[in-house]
Formats: C-alpha cells, sequence, structure tokens
C-alpha cells in the first residue's frame, strides 16, 4: 500500500525557532511565489524539506520544482522613484521662490551613442523640473577653446551642474577636461577631489553609475554588510568607484557597503577569475564584454548587477540587439536578483545624476570642510 503523501510541511527553522507550514501544492505549483526556498539553500532547514518530500510523497519529487528563476531587479521602476523624489523636491524648492536647478551638458563631436545619451539626460531635467542646455561642439575644436567653455559656466551662478559627455576626442586629455570642472558642479563625479573624497569616505558628488548600482542593491533589500563582492572592470568612471562603495565603512558619510570585495580585470587568469565569481555573493559586471558571465560561474542566489551595455548584430537577421555582460538566459536560472539590460543600470546612472544635480543647486556638499 502507498503511504498517503504529505498535502502540508510543519518545520521549525534552526534560525528563527518558530514553526512555519509549507503547502506541498504551494511548492510543486507555485515554486515562483515560494520566496522561503531562497534562505533554505543552503541550510539544514531545506535537507528536511527535501528528505520530507522524498520520504513521503506518492512520487518522485524533483528539486527543480522549488528552484525559482532570479528576481528581475527592475531599474526603470527604481529610476522613476528616485526622480519622483528628485520632482518633489525640485518643487519645493520653486515653491519656497527660489530658480529651478540648471543643468549644462558639453558634447564633443556627433558620436550617435553621446547623443543619445546626452538627449536621454537632457529629457529628464524636465520631467523632473529642472532646465537645461546642450552646448554641442565640433570635435576639432581644441582643447584650450573647450576649457574655456566649462570656465565660463563654473563662473555662470545660474549654472548648477556641468558635464561634457565622454568619451573626448582623441587630441584632448580626458583628466584634464574632467577636472576643469569645479568639484561643486561636477555631477558626473569625475574631478579628482570628489573621487578622492569617496575614496576617504567623504560626502561628494558621487559618480552616477556607481552611485546607482548602490541604490539598486539597497532598493532590492540586498544586503552587502560583510558579503563577499566581486567587480568585474577596473574603469576609473566605474569599476573602481564601484569597489570603493561597496568595501567602504558603512558609518562613513557615503554611506557604503561593508562588503569583502574583489576587482577583477582583464589580466585576471580565467582560473582565477572563475574561482572569485563562484565564490561571489554580489557580482558587479562592467567590462565591455558581452556574455562573459556564464550562469554555471555563478554562486547560486547571487545577486548579479549586469552594468554592460553592448549592441551585437543577428548574423541571420542583421538586425542588432542591446545584451550586457552576462549571458542572461543561463545567469537568471542561478542568480537571486539580476539586472535586465536594457533597463537595469541604464536608467538608475540618469536618475542619479539628476540627484546629483539637485544636491549641487542646493549645496548640500561643503567642499572646505575635510
Amino acid at each position: 500500500m502507498m503511504p498517503k503523501p504529505v498535502r502540508n510541511i510543519v518545520l521549525a527553522d534552526p534560525i528563527t525557532q518558530k514553526s512555519l507550514t509549507f503547502s506541498l501544492l504551494q511548492v510543486k505549483k507555485y515554486p515562483h511565489n515560494f520566496a522561503v526556498v531562497r534562505k533554505m539553500q543552503s541550510c539544514l532547514f531545506y535537507r528536511c524539506i527535501r528528505q520530507k518530500l522524498i520520504d513521503n510523497c506518492s512520487r518522485n519529487f524533483s528539486l527543480s520544482a522549488i528552484r525559482q528563476r532570479a528576481t528581475i531587479i527592475d531599474g526603470k521602476q527604481i529610476a522613476n522613484d528616485i526622480q519622483t523624489e528628485v520632482r518633489d523636491e525640485v518643487q519645493t524648492l520653486v515653491s519656497a521662490g527660489r530658480r529651478p536647478p540648471h543643468l549644462t551638458a558639453i558634447q564633443v563631436g556627433d558620436d550617435p551613442a553621446s547623443a543619445t545619451y546626452v538627449r536621454n539626460k537632457m529629457r529628464a531635467t524636465g520631467s523632473v523640473g529642472m532646465t537645461s542646455e546642450t552646448i554641442r561642439l565640433d570635435n576639432s575644436i581644441s582643447q584650450e577653446a573647450l576649457l574655456e567653455i566649462i570656465d565660463e559656466k563654473n563662473k555662470d551662478d545660474d549654472t548648477d551642474g556641468i558635464l561634457v559627455q565622454l568619451p573626448v576626442p582623441a587630441h584632448m586629455s580626458e583628466r584634464a577636461i574632467c577636472n576643469a570642472i569645479t568639484p561643486d558642479k561636477d555631477v558626473d563625479g569625475f574631478h579628482l577631489i570628489n573621487v578622492g573624497r569617496f575614496c576617504t569616505d567623504l560626502k561628494c558628488l558621487l559618480p552616477a553609475t556607481p552611485a546607482g548600482i548602490m541604490e539598486l542593491l539597497r532598493r532590492s533589500g540586498i544586503e552587502t554588510y560583510g558579503k563577499n563582492a566581486v567587480v568585474c572592470g577596473r574603469s576609473k568612471n566605474v569599476g573602481m568607484p564601484t569597489a570603493m562603495l561597496l568595501h567602504s565603512d558603512g558609518i562613513g558619510e557615503t554611506n557604503a557597503g561593508d562588503a569583502t570585495t574583489t576587482i577583477c580585470h582583464r589580466y585576471t587568469p580565467k582560473d582565477q577569475l572563475l574561482h572569485h565569481v563562484k565564490h561571489a555573493d554580489i557580482l558587479v559586471v562592467a567590462t565591455g564584454v558581452p556574455g562573459l558571465i556564464h550562469g554555471d560561474m555563478l554562486k547560486p542566489g547571487c545577486a548579479v548587477i549586469d552594468v554592460g551595455i553592448n549592441r551585437v548584430k543577428n548574423p541571420d537577421t542583421g538586425k542588432t540587439r542591446l545584451v550586457g555582460d552576462c549571458h542572461f538566459e543561463s545567469c537568471v536560472e542561478t542568480a537571486g536578483w539580476i539586472t535586465p539590460v536594457p533597463g537595469g543600470v541604464g536608467p538608475m546612472t540618469v536618475a542619479m545624476l539628476m540627484k546629483n544635480t539637485l544636491q549641487a543647486a542646493i549645496g548640500r556638499i561643503h567642499y572646505d570642510e575635510f
């Protein structure tokens, strides 16, 4: 006689000591709603459920039934939330009799991608109630002439934020251009003073993409304290500042992550890359290499933040599409959280730029205080 299958499972959580009841139907039919599974995957509690199901079910039970796909981190929605918060503050500012914050963007050359990025940023300023202007310059302009324009905007009291869309032409020094913007108007956070301040855990205008990554983690409820974080990519504008924000002291002014952080880059041996990624609770990938990270490389349940924006062409149709640095279809089966491309980090960069422009206008950061 076959044993009667269980309909409910009652177990004591060894961590909280609370009794929890799980419906077998819920586990098997609605695995995506079985949120507790994520917390049980590597502990005795999970093994208890497994054994009880095996012992009592009248037919074989596949563990894949309770394996859930990663939660998709909706960067668009979180960015909208941040922009709503900024818009509310701007309205309060204007209601108090002050002018709205003003952002100036400078684009050198006619690179289509740069034009798209600038257009998106300028559109966002209007949506949050700010004003903006775009200065478009010919690719042949000299560095000296560009520096004069930046200096003019530095001295303009009606300009709160300035950004020069990167990259700049090859005959210019990117570092010289970034350092020409006064730190309190440097809404990209690339000036050496802003870099030095966030590296020493002091309040500053943070680089927008790293700041957006930290907001994605916080607002998605992903714990960073004491976790292993791996950043693939060491660029001065994304990889390095992201690693700094993940590892710095959470009680400091930057409200950093307190994670144990490892940086991997193009010269990291492949076996070491696999080792570090496999042990990462949080993985940030910003390499510009499509499909660098596959699902079998990941630690189950980890958080994957894909910063990559790559255009790849379908050899059959000839059409291009945007993909990240992670192979999404395989990673989503192993990770606990993952950002999509597009719709993940990209919108957050724009949202944090709006937040930086507001901070610059209000003067919340005092650069004469150390």
